[in-house]
């Protein structure tokens, strides 16, 4: 992983870059920010606000999402809700608003205590053509809504393609600021590291407050895939209200397609896009040694394609390594069940949300911990993972302002701030990173670095196997 400014870069990213420059290789050294928000309290938008509205007509689609409906990207699940009357489950699609094409779904609702959800419905359009804009219909006569989405390219070492990071979003102004600001972006499809709506933070987990998440994330969502994972907010067990399953709304509302990379749960499960990779974990289900998210992601990290998908990334909502006293080593246990295979499988980049605040770590492992004989420190890694926590969208629970101190080794930024993240693929080997920070209502990129691929870019013998495009960087620091 590297450090760099690029043409037009503020002088203040040159000045970073020239300080990494003097690190060498086991040597780390740590940067929190010192930057602390002013305006812009966390409170939650209105209920009868613009970004909540419904849409016109009776009875009109409403909390359109897209997702991937595939392992390859050739397929997309198409979900929307009406809340008086089932209506149609048909879905009217194509390279055009011709619509010569047409798919129908299913239908289905829940109830939660007193809340009774409309009709979900969900429905598959599949063998669609890779990079190709198509336009989608749904609802009838007065009622009918129109939106688009655009494939991934084809799967290949260096299909190029822009991720956004989101998580702990919810639904304050500061969840608003996130969302616009990752939609002036040239992000084409959301990581999204769990808690959604943050229903459970009013009485009686009031699902009224899925319906208007539904509503206000579907300018973005409607649009482009977001890849879900799910985290503690979405659990929902309320033994005291007679709800004793768990992410009963999350499973309803929010379709994975876990079966195509045979997956026993839609709560864990992997997709393919582009150049990436992408594993979903679940850190609120069971994963230790031989539960069926073990077994699944041994299986699965075997099948991984690095000569077709170099880019490995894994999302989860707790993360693995976190230097903030907000829920600092609630990841340890899965760590331990899973690091030696991150390092093992030289998988690129972990994202996790949970913390309501930023950091990335440099590439370090622990996987040798043995505290009988004093190795319980984790070491410089080149095999190892970046971690990231992105848990920073914007939530009514405020942020996670108290770092500890010292600054542990292993953590290479960290800033408590809300905001959004950008991967940007650009070939096998390397990969542009930003993390962007809401600045009460601005966006300021802050943290920025190239990533090296950690398959490709490790071997010169694969490096040099095939011409690479051409890459503009003006500075590169590596560490």
């Amino acid at each position: 992983m590297v450090k760099f400014t690029g043409i037009g870069f503020p002088v203040f990213y040159l000045v970073r870059s020239l300080i990494l420059l003097c690190l060498v290789e086991n040597v780390l050294s740590g940067f929190t920010s010192s930057f602390i928000r002013s305006e812009w309290p966390s409170t939650d938008i209105p209920l009868d606000s613009a970004e909540f509205a419904v849409p016109e007509g009776y009875d009109p689609p409403q909390q359109v999402h897209i997702t991937q409906g595939d392992y390859d990207g050739k397929a997309v699940i198409v979900s929307w809700v009406t809340m008086i009357e089932p209506g149609s489950t048909e879905v009217l699609y194509g390279k055009s608003n011709k619509y010569d094409l047409s798919a129908h779904g299913t239908i289905t609702n829940y109830t939660y205590y007193k809340y009774t959800s409309g009709y979900i419905h969900r429905c598959i359009l599949s063998g669609l053509e890779y990079n190709t804009k198509y336009y989608y219909k749904i609802g009838t006569e007065s009622s009918a809504r129109e939106f688009w989405f655009v494939t991934p390219p084809e799967l290949g070492a260096d299909a190029s393609y822009t991720f956004g990071i989101i998580g702990d979003l919810g639904q304050t102004y500061n969840s608003l600021s996130t969302l616009d600001h990752y939609m002036s972006t040239k992000g084409q499809t959301v990581l999204f590291v769990g808690d959604l709506s943050y229903a459970d933070r009013y009485q009686d987990n009031d699902g009224n407050r899925w319906d208007s998440w539904g509503r206000f994330i579907e300018k973005s969502v409607a649009y482009q895939p977001w890849i879900w994972s799910a985290g503690n907010h979405d659990i929902e067990y309320r033994s005291d209200l007679g709800e004793f399953s768990t992410f009963k709304a999350y499973l309803h509302r929010y379709t994975t397609p876990h079966i195509a990379s045979k997956s026993s749960s839609p709560l864990w499960y992997a997709v393919r896009r582009a150049s990436a990779h992408i594993i979903v974990l679940s850190s609120f289900s069971p994963f230790v040694k031989y539960t069926p998210q073990w077994l699944w992601l041994r299986n699965e990290l075997k099948q991984v394609d690095r000569e077709k998908t170099p880019w490995l990334i894994v999302i989860m909502h707790s993360p693995l390594y976190n230097s903030n006293s907000a829920h600092y080593m609630e990841g340890e246990s899965m760590r331990a069940a899973f690091e030696s295979w991150f390092v093992q499988f030289k998988i690129d980049l972990i994202f996790a949300g949970h913390v309501h605040a930023y950091e990335r770590s440099y590439r370090v492992s622990n996987i040798n911990y043995n505290i009988t004989v004093g190795n319980c420190y984790p070491v410089p890694d080149k095999s190892a993972p970046v971690y990231i926590t992105v848990g920073d969208g914007g939530n009514q629970e405020g942020l996670a302002s108290r770092f500890l101190e010292p600054q542990p080794e292993y953590s290479a930024y960290r800033e408590a701030s809300y905001g959004h993240a950008v991967l940007e693929l650009k070939n096998r080997t390397h990969a542009f990173y930003h993390w962007i920070r809401n600045d009460d209502g601005k966006s300021v990129p802050t943290d920025q670095v190239v990533f090296h691929n950690q398959y490709w870019a490790s071997s010169p013998r694969r490096r040099l196997k095939k011409n690479q495009p051409n890459r503009q960087i003006s500075l590169v620091a590596t560490y």
